[in-house]
């Protein structure tokens, strides 16, 4: 039997078009691969053309269809570049998982003008001009899916993250706004919000191991993150499963912030 027949809901991405910024790599890669595995074709962004050739060549190899977008994500201008030529080339964006970040750590009284403007550039101001171009095209087609990757960071405090807390939280009430304002052209507006993750990048910080226990003490359910638990979030987010969802903040924290 038919699942949606059997009033199940339903997770096929097929005939969709989704753009992942800071897909060339780590998270983002996995979104893309995971998208592309229920069913959708991938446009993968990243800052060079050169970062996105592994990820754009894992989702061909699934099926689908893929190009890759290249941008600085601090540029509007190169942003709204990417966007158009995605438009061009696929016709339609159906999906924008908004995930390309950066963290420079330093305590509150070390952090500089530079490193301030650089975090909030790429993970705020990025986040919303990326949604702007997207959000224009998704205003034309009525429908659309946006799932912002934020962070627990948006809602807890956790040291040398001044500004990552800052923009994650700026990310968060953004979410709220533009699932408020754009509900009425039927595009959902949502945001998944991580614990750290069994990545690359983190695993330098868990090098430093009265870090790695203080995370592991916060996390109720007593395990890191792993990429699968944020991938299956956005599946959902991005499917007709979640079209009664919109400005919802969703916690993959292992209970970090109910404390």
């Amino acid at each position: 039997m038919d699942p949606e027949k059997a009033g199940a809901p339903s997770y096929d991405l097929s005939g969709k078009v989704a753009l992942v910024t800071g897909a060339g790599r780590g998270l983002g890669a996995q979104i893309a691969l995971a998208l592309a595995a229920y069913g959708s074709d991938v446009i993968v962004a990243d800052r060079t053309l050169a970062e996105t050739e592994q990820t754009r060549e894992a989702v061909k190899a699934l099926g689908r269809r893929s190009s890759s977008g290249e941008a600085d994500l601090a540029s509007v201008p190169a942003i709204q570049a990417m966007v158009a030529k995605a438009v061009e080339e696929f016709g339609h964006i159906d999906i924008l998982v908004n995930n390309a970040g950066v963290n420079i750590a330093q305590f509150a009284v070390d952090v500089t003008e530079q490193a301030w403007d650089t975090v909030l550039a790429v993970n705020l101001k990025g986040v919303f001009f990326c949604s702007q171009a997207v959000g224009k095209v998704m205003i034309r087609q009525k429908s659309g899916k946006i799932i912002n990757v934020s962070s627990q960071a948006g809602s807890v405090a956790i040291q040398k993250r001044a500004a990552y807390c800052s923009s994650k939280g700026g990310i968060n009430q953004l979410t709220r706004l533009l699932a408020l304002e754009w509900a009425q052209h039927r595009i959902n507006v949502n945001a998944v919000a991580p614990t750290f993750l069994d990545t690359p990048w983190t695993k330098t910080m868990f090098q430093d191991e009265e870090f790695h226990r203080y995370v592991l003490a916060s996390i109720p359910l007593g395990r890191i993150g792993k990429p699968s638990d944020v991938t299956g979030a956005v599946v959902y987010l991005a499917s007709s499963a979640a079209d009664m969802v919109t400005g919802h903040i969703l916690g993959i924290d292992g209970g970090w912030t109910i404390q």
